[in-house]
């Protein structure tokens, strides 16, 4: 799936870059590959000039539950959203090969990201497993159909919500999955789920790569991910925060130097896709790729 890649790098954040740019408080992101697209392609431009292989679409939240009263449909941003990340993969082309530099355009792959409901499943909350379901087949089916290579299904904690999500996009479209959930720092995730119920449940039903990402920084995340490895023969994902955003300035803790640095143990327990999650820019993606170097 991965070719020749001995480490494949994911990108960084999105939300906290379309910050930079001029995303609005309670401004919907995905809202954005519609209505202004070309802050969503710039960002995913500087990811790939970063050094990433793998570019995560701006459809986090993109269910139709979500997008109810925005006036568009998860087609509608979905479709926005992959076209975006295809057109910075051809930008960045275009500028390598007129610079004479190694082109990108064939193995950069765009991943549709689909994070979840933002509303629990029964017996936890009112959503009906059906319900998820439907929703998240929904955006499945528009991923494939707008030509994205993977799904990347992420943020999740919740292990129904998680079941459902990856079996609506295995059981309609042929879209590999790159899997993963948010852990604490007890090793569980909110509701409960384990490492290994986790990873065993992924492998079961058919994702292509697991692991965890949010919430943590990468230190404190190395014993989840290494529960994770040992449940399963997987690819290992490993995508965690920048630290802890300051309640003041909004600035996350840890650099990018010191993020790359504490990354890099966990090449001894076999990662073998790695970005990050929130507060990360594409400057963390350039420091993972002095740890992490192309073949």
């Amino acid at each position: 799936m991965f070719g020749d890649h001995m480490f494949v790098l994911y990108d960084g954040a999105m939300g906290t870059m379309l910050q930079k740019s001029g995303l609005k408080p309670g401004e919907r992101p995905d809202v954005l590959n519609v209505t202004a697209p070309e802050s969503v392609e710039s960002v995913h431009r500087m990811y790939v000039e970063a050094g990433s292989d793998i570019i995560v679409t701006n459809t986090f939240g993109a269910n139709a539950k979500a997008l109810g009263g925005t006036g568009y449909t998860p087609q509608d941003i979905i479709r926005s959203a992959v076209g975006a990340a295809k057109a910075a993969i051809a930008s960045a082309d275009m500028a390598k090969r007129a610079g004479s530099g190694k082109c990108v355009g064939a193995e950069v792959k765009v991943a549709l990201d689909i994070g979840p409901l933002g509303y629990l499943l029964e017996p936890l909350g009112d959503v009906k497993y059906e319900t998820a379901y439907g929703l998240f087949k929904e955006q499945a089916l528009a991923g494939e159909a707008a030509g994205a290579d993977f799904a990347a299904i992420e943020t999740m904690s919740d292990l129904a919500e998680f079941e459902a999500a990856l079996l609506a996009v295995v059981e309609n479209t042929s879209l590999p999955v790159l899997a993963t959930m948010t852990f604490d720092k007890t090793g569980y995730t909110y509701t409960g789920c384990s490492p290994e119920s986790f990873a065993e449940t992924a492998a079961k039903l058919g994702a292509s790569a697991v692991g965890l990402n949010c919430s943590l920084a990468p230190e404190e995340m190395y014993a989840t991910a290494e529960r994770i490895k040992s449940s399963t023969d997987l690819p290992l994902i490993v995508k965690p925060n920048a630290g802890l955003p300051d309640s003041t300035t909004g600035l996350y803790s840890i650099d990018a130097a010191e993020f790359a640095r504490q990354m890099a143990p966990f090449k001894e327990i076999g990662a073998k896709i790695i970005g990050g999650c929130c507060g990360t820019t594409p400057d963390y993606i350039r420091e993972l790729r002095k740890v992490f170097p192309e073949p």
